[in-house]
């Protein structure tokens, strides 16, 4: 159907996100960093013994029982945390509550495709500096006045990570600004950036459970900043829906976070897998910038990406490729366990020797 053209004047239309593809059928899932463990054992035992008659209520619209649990482990007070439908919907808020200014705000050139979408969105303006030639982040860029910064640490696709000292510098230059560090894959790497947030009043640093805690489909995220930012995110989010965190995940989310015995078992079990599979890429000659996430941004000089890419979809391994200019070269490669690289590399093997 066609419609009206006074009417689509007056439609907001974007490009919308375009999600990692989520295969049905079983294979070898390498394609959005999803972690490879369960969750831990405690999140079982409580969908086992869940009340299902507390389903007809509507759940705690302040999510307090997990806002306790993350303040806990976090060592901050409960009114510096914020929950949301994942780090993407706590994300997608920040930009509705912070990014406000005329002023363009900035966040890489290299980094995930939906910052710009929530910008075109919300009609926010935006400046995306490029990132240098080994895929880092040039300081001095953001030293320029904008409305607003943003940028995941460590980075996605390139898995780059920039120590702290970096972050603090950026948050010095900009202290009129809000500036959000996006951490969801920080457990994989170094310091979080949320030790500075007693020192710097512009600083939001989010988070999720989808890596480290193996609960991406329980879509849970937060926000951990000053009791000031965090009500006016809470501001919003009243604003719109009360009741983000559905039953289920709130009571899940709070097992999650108590079992820190298993979550750095898992955690450390994906880098020891995730150093062995750098070693062998790079036997198979590929090259990468050094990663400190769940995943390897890789490519091979001999071996053109997308046809890797195509080739090995044919075998049920699914990995993650852009057709973007600077990165079109790359493979993204979630760390599977053990087992599922070594299916991997053993198609590498077969594939570069025909």
């Amino acid at each position: 159907m066609e419609l009206n053209p006074k009417l689509k004047e007056h439609i907001r239309m974007v490009e919308p996100y375009v999600p990692g593809e989520q295969p049905q059928e079983k294979v070898i899932k390498l394609n959005t960093n999803e972690n490879p463990y369960p969750p831990a054992p405690g999140v079982e035992q409580a969908l086992r013994e869940m009340d299902t008659d507390r389903f007809r209520l509507y759940p705690d619209p302040a999510a307090e029982l997990l806002v306790k649990a993350l303040a806990k482990e976090h060592g901050v007070s409960e009114e510096q945390i914020f929950v949301g439908v994942g780090s993407d919907d706590v994300l997608s808020m920040c930009f509705l509550t912070f990014f406000n200014s005329e002023q363009p705000i900035l966040f890489p050139d290299i980094t995930y495709s939906f910052y710009k979408v929530w910008a075109e969105l919300y009609r926010i303006p935006y400046a995306c500096p490029k990132l240098d030639q080994d895929f880092r982040l040039v300081k001095e860029d953001y030293y320029q006045e904008n409305g607003g910064i943003i940028f995941p640490n460590p980075n996605a696709p390139t898995a780059v990570y920039e120590e702290l000292d970096f972050v603090e510098d950026i948050l010095r230059h900009n202290s009129d600004v809000i500036v959000i560090v996006d951490e969801a894959y920080i457990d994989f790497a170094g310091e979080s950036a949320s030790r500075l947030i007693e020192k710097y009043d512009n600083l939001i640093v989010v988070q999720t459970f989808s890596k480290s805690r193996s609960m991406a489909g329980m879509r849970i995220g937060y926000a951990i900043s000053n009791p000031v930012l965090i009500r006016y995110l809470n501001d919003v989010k009243y604003s719109f829906n009360s009741y983000t965190m559905n039953q289920t995940s709130l009571v899940c989310g709070v097992e999650a976070v108590k079992d820190q015995a298993y979550f750095k078992e898992i955690t450390s079990k994906i880098i020891e897998t995730r150093e062995w599979a750098k070693s062998e890429l790079t036997k198979l000659g590929f090259e990468f910038p050094d990663s400190k996430a769940n995943f390897i941004f890789a490519r091979h000089p001999k071996h053109d990406a997308n046809e890797l890419f195509e080739a090995l979809k044919r075998e049920h391994i699914y990995v993650r490729h852009w057709k973007s200019e600077r990165i079109a070269d790359y493979l993204r490669i979630t760390i599977g366990t053990k087992e599922e690289m070594e299916a991997l590399f053993a198609f590498f093997r077969t594939y570069m020797n025909q």
